[in-house]
């Protein structure tokens, strides 16, 4: 996970809610931090937006969604 933060944190327009939610979605599964970390270094001049799209696009995403239910 170090090699993660340290690669989210250099992404030129990075802040810390971003490296945050970005961390704490890739720590649910090992699949999804491979591919991050995949993604960071074949794009090293993406920027945040890149990457919560990249993120965002992905099958596992919704995974962790809390639904509420209407009545």
């Amino acid at each position: 996970m170090e090699e993660l933060t340290a690669l989210l944190i250099n992404v030129s327009d990075s802040y810390f809610d971003f490296v945050s939610a970005m961390v704490h979605y890739a720590e649910k599964k090992e699949s999804r931090r491979d591919a991050l970390l995949d993604f960071l270094k074949s794009n090293p001049n993406c920027r945040s937006s890149d990457v919560v799209k990249f993120v965002s696009e992905r099958p596992d995403f919704f995974e962790d969604a809390a639904y509420m239910q209407v009545s």
